[in-house]
């Protein structure tokens, strides 16, 4: 099995390389195969291991691939810790990452359009395109695949490199340029903290791999460090939330998500695959990796959950007031990444990865479905000026009613399944601040229902709002874009139900994952569980169903049945429109204090640095003193041979002196 773990990255690393370097030489078909080879290849593989570990029972593989350097004992390592959490990551990963691929054929076919006829940059974009979705797979594999912290951190910063190429693949714009930027910009904030995390774990461990670093948390939760004078801190709750100041960047957790709607700015299939099942799960995936860490420290853990709540909630919100539908959709990735990081504060981590393989499928076939509607539509994402496109768009409607109905958690859908985990989980937790998680997490079930069938409404019913040139011809795309919808439709229905008892209520994750007995909030709604039919039953008690079927209800009557009705509540409620249409002032804050300020400190910097210093000083100032000594030197040249020959001996004079005194 070690040729098979190793052979599953490098296999989407090959078809990035070759599509990269020898793009030109194999053309649009040569590029699409070799990725779609390489990609297809990971994933026949992952499902493999998956096979071997999870229904073989194989026992977890931990081994060194490389030995970079040691250094004072210290040693910088590429290994693998492959275990049932890692082959589902990898399965997820892998599977969504080649439907991608595949439906990229149609979306980018046309994407010489996209390039002025002068652009260089749009030779081989094509080709390029794909290069950067294999590699970022690989990126992402090589992360989830770690059993160490410089593995780890090594596909942490792969994936944000990558994603900043990918954000801003069309770079002839200035939207996509301002979007890559923010989100490099964004996520090193993040990166920063989780980089200081791991720095603690070397400086009171000695180590970077994971299982030693697990085996020294007795002595972490006794040590004690000074951040500030005369204050002591935690040394294991420092480390924990350093390393989620890392998981909100990824994440995109407030207030480090401002960067991922306007990611939207990448082509289509980007968004699938950034928003799906890579880089904003990583967050999510580190955490239950490190939950011996996390589950020693109650403070870490509240912080986790109040920040997602609060995720989950407003950036649902926002949603409400969206018009483009990509946007739409990352708001709602937003949210429910929101819901993810509330699981993961209740130490319900085996129901945050449940909630992270079912959003996988269901939010990649709606972004993908996104895609479908705006290459149909010529490119607009402007749903106001969608409607009634479900007899032009047959397959693409139906699909993302099953993608849709996941995401409100329609009763037996795999959304179903792990949103009322979530749920649940926290109404049970008695950690601080999981009060306010579970008002956040029920409220945000009204809000998703909402939003999610307010698009879906505006897109494929109601009238017709279209110019008639772009109604002439609408049509279903071509296959290669409907295949992937359907292939991510399926698990989008039967995945929860299949995985739901042994994953939620199993011992699927119990090598994996480490939860204290006094975080007992999963063990208590265990005892509840009584099969999937017990539990679509139990959901039907519960209030989540009815504030789903509430928020349903509202976007029918606003925007079918009373389609003018919108417009009253816009402006009844225009002070809350208007905050949030413009995002809370975030983006308006964060330009005004971050980037104002330090285009103003530059300023200064400049002035004092390189105006003042380097040109005043070094070198004008270096100028202004040859001037004044060669004012003075051109003086003493008289030209009067007498004044030469009195300069001559007074320097005679003043050697013998000098040879007398020394």
């Amino acid at each position: 099995m070690e040729s098979i773990y190793l052979a599953i990255p490098l296999a989407s690393l090959a078809g990035a390389i070759i599509a990269g370097f020898f793009g030109g030489y194999l053309g649009r078909k040569g590029a699409h195969r070799v990725t779609i080879l390489g990609v297809g290849t990971s994933f026949v593989l992952a499902l493999l291991a998956l096979n071997h570990h999870v229904f073989n029972g194989a026992e977890a593989y931990n081994a060194t691939v490389y030995t970079w350097m040691i250094s004072e004992g210290l040693r910088f390592e590429i290994g693998f810790l492959i275990d049932n959490l890692t082959v589902v990551m990898m399965a997820v990963v892998t599977g969504v990452s080649l439907a991608v691929h595949v439906y990229t054929i149609g979306y980018m076919a046309d994407d010489k359009h996209n390039w002025p006829k002068t652009s260089l940059a749009g030779t081989n974009s094509y080709q390029r395109f794909f290069s950067y979705i294999s590699l970022f797979t690989f990126s992402m594999l090589m992360l989830v695949m770690a059993n160490n912290f410089l593995q780890l951190f090594f596909g942490w910063e792969a994936v944000g490199l990558v994603s900043y190429l990918l954000i801003g693949f069309w770079s002839v714009r200035p939207t996509a340029v301002y979007a890559n930027m923010k989100a490099f910009l964004v996520n090193r904030v993040g990166d920063f903290g989780f980089i200081l995390g791991i720095a603690a774990v070397v400086m009171y461990t000695g180590s970077l791999d994971y299982y030693e670093v697990f085996g020294q948390v007795d002595s972490l939760t006794t040590q004690t460090l000074s951040i500030f004078p005369g204050v002591d801190w935690n040394v294991i709750s420092v480390i924990c939330i350093l390393l989620f100041v890392g998981a909100m960047g990824k994440s995109a957790q407030v207030p480090l998500h401002v960067w991922l709607p306007d990611s939207m700015e990448g082509p289509t299939p980007i968004s699938a695959l950034i928003h799906a099942a890579t880089m904003v799960t990583a967050g999510i995936f580190m955490v239950s990796r490190m939950s011996p860490l996390f589950e020693y420290s109650d403070a870490a853990l509240s912080f986790i959950m109040v920040i997602g709540a609060i995720t989950a909630f407003s950036m649902g919100l926002i949603g409400v007031v969206q018009n483009d539908i990509k946007r739409v959709v990352a708001y709602s990735t937003l949210s429910q990444l929101g819901y993810m990081t509330v699981a993961l504060g209740a130490s319900a981590y085996s129901v945050a990865i449940f909630h992270l393989m079912t959003h996988a499928f269901f939010k990649a076939l709606l972004f993908l479905a996104a895609g479908s509607v705006i290459i149909a539509m010529h490119h607009e994402q402007d749903m106001r000026k969608m409607g009634g496109l479900k007899k032009y768009l047959p397959i693409t409607y139906w699909t993302s009613l099953i993608g849709s109905l996941a995401l409100i958690g329609f009763p037996g859908s795999s959304g179903f399944f792990s949103k009322d985990s979530i749920i649940e989980v926290v109404h049970y937790s008695s950690l601080p601040g999981s009060g306010i998680a579970y008002a956040a997490v029920l409220g945000g079930v009204f809000i998703t229902a909402f939003y999610t069938f307010r698009m879906f409404f505006l897109v494929f019913h109601g009238k017709e709002r279209m110019d008639e040139h772009t109604r002439e011809h609408l049509h279903e795309p071509p296959r290669v874009v409907t295949w992937p919808l359907i292939a991510l439709a399926i698990p989008s229905v039967i995945i929860g139900a299949m995985t739901l008892k042994s994953m939620v209520f199993g011992g699927y994750f119990a090598d994996a994952i480490f939860v204290s007995e006094a975080h007992n909030a999963l063990a208590k709604f265990s005892e509840g569980f009584h099969g999937v039919w017990g539990f679509v039953e139990h959901g039907f008690k519960g209030p989540a169903l009815y504030l789903a079927a509430l928020g349903v209800f509202t976007a029918w009557l606003m925007y079918i049945k009373q389609p003018g009705s919108a417009g009253f509540f816009v402006q009844k409620f225009s002070w809350l429109h208007k905050l949030l249409e413009n995002k809370y002032y975030i983006d308006d804050f964060n330009d005004w204090a971050f980037g104002a300020g330090s285009r103003g400190l530059g300023k200064r910097f400049w002035m004092l640095g390189d105006v003042a210093v380097i040109d005043g000083f070094f070198v004008n100032g270096s100028a202004k003193a040859v001037t004044w000594f060669s004012g003075v030197a051109r003086k003493v040249q008289t030209g009067l041979l007498y004044h030469y020959a009195f300069a001559m001996i007074i320097g005679v004079l003043a050697l013998m002196t000098l040879f007398v005194i020394f």
